[in-house]
């Protein structure tokens, strides 16, 4: 019979070792045998998920604009130290190099590079080290692929639960008049099986390279229009939600990403108006809320050490296919990831100012402007199955 490693019985344990962060805890495994069994132990890391940690960092892999291939550097951005270092090994543990895709409570969601004999997708978690390959049926690099994986719902105590839900874009005929539409495939780690949704939404508009984010077990997609497409894998139901604002109501080209905060789905935007963060509140109506905003003059008199001219530069690649001069690069907990010209920059919403991370050049040996950027939490989420 497996020894019961986790007891409230034992106040000081029960009190405050689930308080702490997952990197105090990986220092206090190394205290004794005994510690790193509790600390280890599947009840007590479930506990210990309660504590919502910020983001450790965030991981950045740079995307070729104009071909269709995949490039393996992957950078990972920490912003709990005072002086940033770039790391570039975090994955290394993988069987090959990966494409990152998405991330949840510490786990990544990754896929093989193209091209490859046997692409495959990977969820792990660096922090433990601990892979699963899952087959990947239908392969293709233009599908999103998102991590599902609710631990407060769904508890870890047998085994880590999550699906995969693959979102792709398809187009069905009638009498030579083409409509668009999404398809979902969804994979369960209790079952081990992909299975076909038989939900479909009709949409003309592509998916942007931004990628998806999972809210509360629900996907959220951005498109070339000004709907957001939303998949419920529970229940199998999808429908699409109006932004914010809609773009024909801008004279420059607004740069937006969708993020998550306070268990909500946030909508960033930039643009002539100045930083804008918006809340929705109701998925079935769009409706959103203006949580924030400050015009470009005082955003940049808050950072003048880091803006200039900040109207005049937006501008200055208005109807061109020139890389914006800022980026919206990814958001988790009131914390925008950003770019302006080649720098990284951190936005804190609550207190209005900006933080230089690094520079393009300290994320990959070839600066790329285009690129996907995850949110990372470190967490002691287990992925090889229990003993």
């Amino acid at each position: 019979m497996k020894k019961e490693l986790w007891s409230p019985s034992n106040d000081m344990l029960f009190e405050v070792l689930p308080k702490l962060s997952t990197k105090d805890l990986l220092k206090l495994k190394c205290v004794s045998k005994e510690w790193q069994c509790l600390i280890s132990d599947r009840n007590f890391i479930q506990v210990q998920l309660k504590n919502m940690e910020t983001p450790a960092g965030f991981f950045y892999q740079g995307k070729y604009q104009w071909c269709d291939e995949d490039y393996d550097w992957i950078s990972y951005i920490p912003i709990a130290t005072v002086a940033t270092e770039v790391h570039n090994n975090v994955l290394d543990f993988l069987p090959e190099n990966v494409v990152i895709l998405d991330s949840r409570y510490g786990l990544i969601c990754c896929r093989s590079i193209f091209p490859c004999n046997v692409p495959l997708i990977y969820i792990c978690n660096p922090v433990n080290k601990e892979w699963k390959a899952i087959h990947w049926p239908n392969p293709s690099r233009e599908s999103n692929i998102t991590l599902v994986f609710e631990p407060l719902k769904k508890p870890i105590d047998e085994f880590t639960k999550f699906n995969v839900v693959i979102v792709s874009q398809d187009e069905t005929s009638t009498e030579g008049n083409g409509y668009g539409y999404f398809c979902f495939n969804i994979y369960s780690s209790e079952t081990g099986l992909w299975r076909r949704s038989g939900e479909i939404c009709y949409c003309n508009h592509n998916m942007l390279k931004k990628g998806c984010v999972c809210v509360k077990g629900i996907i959220y997609c951005l498109t070339d229009g000004d709907q957001i497409l939303m998949f419920d894998p529970e229940n199998e139901i999808s429908w699409l939600i109006s932004v914010p604002l809609p773009r024909n109501q801008f004279n420059l080209k607004p740069e937006m990403c969708l993020g998550e905060a306070e268990g909500k789905l946030h909508y960033v935007l930039i643009c002539e108006h100045g930083l804008q963060l918006w809340v929705l509140e109701d998925r079935f109506t769009s409706q959103w809320d203006l949580t924030f905003t400050i015009s470009l003059e005082e955003l940049e008199n808050v950072n003048n050490k880091y803006l200039f001219r900040i109207a005049e530069k937006l501008a200055s690649n208005f109807n061109t296919d020139d890389i914006p001069w800022i980026g919206t690069l990814a958001f988790k907990d009131n914390i925008l990831l950003m770019r302006v010209s080649v720098n990284i920059y951190l936005y804190h919403f609550e207190t209005r100012k900006m933080r230089h991370l690094c520079s393009l050049s300290a994320l990959a040996p070839k600066p790329f402007f285009v690129a996907t950027v995850v949110p990372y939490t470190m967490s002691l989420v287990p992925v090889a199955q229990s003993q």
